[in-house]
């Protein structure tokens, strides 16, 4: 029988509640606040730096609109099926990224954190790397007083469309890690919504565990990109047999918070199970106080940013015994897990 201990704790694009998502701040924060890991999304700048955004597109999260001299790189392009209008880190050099200052990406939902807007800069996955190799995340300990180093979950966006444009996110990353001396760090997980890349970053050598993200509907864009209208489902590669055959190639999966919780609030462990029982991790995404995240059944009155029941929610899911949970809040999260027992 299975004993998942206690789920990992994962600051979803840091403490991502509390700061401007990817800030430097957000990621302090997180450290201090007890995650057990720090989960960046990494896309990359037109001469191959590694930044840490959401998406490629940056109109939302920073103030490269006030900027005059950046007015002409807006423009239109369709990433992954989705026609997109913004302006894309793929057209600018680090040198011009480095200039911005960050905001807050729902500031009606979050104003605390948009409070905060314009105090920090983009961030390159070097300046988060040389963070987590601080004696301040290094050096973290369990509650039992044995190494709990802070990890570091790195989500890669977008693979297909940067490998079209002649920047191969799996080599550029593959390289950075070797550069900072994480390639093998047993503190590494990779992540992305397309499986090739992450073989790919096996084959060049990149250890850490692969977890391959899946959403509720649709299809993988990598999948789609080869296979077209043929290509395999997220819900077909989340049936038994689905599951068996990425047993073989990845070392768990992350879904989506619908496919374990329902609108009515009501847990749902049997893909949990179904994972666990072909040696799969299972985390899931994203655990938000906020009623417009909740599900319907759990939200309070008042309007979509006040917090409605999420300790019933975030317990819920924890009950399914997932292996980890990704969260804007960290500390709203740490509370819980510390409380919970093991699920046997």
């Amino acid at each position: 029988m299975r004993v998942n201990p206690r789920p990992l704790v994962i600051a979803h694009r840091g403490a991502c509640g509390h700061r401007p998502e990817h800030g430097a701040d957000a990621y302090r924060l997180a450290l201090e606040l007890g995650a057990d890991a720090i989960e960046p999304d990494i896309v990359a700048t037109r001469d191959g730096v590694l930044i840490l955004r959401h998406e490629n597109e940056i109109g939302g999260t920073t103030d490269v609109a006030d900027h005059v001299s950046f007015a002409d790189r807006r423009t239109t392009k369709t990433i992954d099926g989705v026609e997109v209008t913004g302006w894309f880190t793929e057209d600018f050099t680090w040198a011009e990224l480095s200039t911005l200052r960050i905001r807050e990406r729902l500031p009606k939902l979050r104003p605390l954190s948009a409070a905060h807007d314009g105090e920090g800069r983009i961030q390159r996955l070097a300046d988060l790397l040389s963070l987590l190799d601080t004696d301040a995340a290094r050096g973290r300990l369990a509650a039992d007083g044995s190494p709990a180093p802070v990890g570091l979950v790195a989500e890669i966006k977008h693979a297909t469309y940067f490998k079209s444009i002649g920047l191969p996110l799996d080599q550029l990353f593959a390289q950075e890690l070797s550069e900072a001396g994480w390639t093998n760090d047993s503190r590494l997980t990779i992540e992305s919504f397309e499986q090739t890349v992450l073989g790919r970053l096996r084959g060049l050598g990149v250890g850490g565990r692969l977890v391959y993200l899946i959403e509720a509907e649709g299809a993988a864009a990598d999948l789609v990109a080869r296979d077209g209208s043929a290509a395999l489902l997220y819900g077909e590669q989340v049936s038994p047999e689905g599951l068996a055959a990425l047993a073989g190639a990845v070392d768990g999966i992350s879904v989506a918070k619908k496919m374990l919780v329902t609108s009515k609030g009501v847990a749902q462990p049997g893909l949990v199970e179904d994972a666990h029982a072909v040696g799969l991790d299972v985390f899931t995404w994203t655990l938000r106080p906020e009623n417009r995240f909740l599900s319907k059944a759990l939200r309070s009155g008042g309007g979509k940013a006040e917090f409605g029941r999420w300790r019933t929610e975030f317990a819920r899911i924890i009950g399914t015994g997932v292996d980890g949970v990704f969260a804007d809040f960290p500390d709203l999260v740490r509370e819980l897990v510390d409380r919970a027992p093991a699920v046997v």
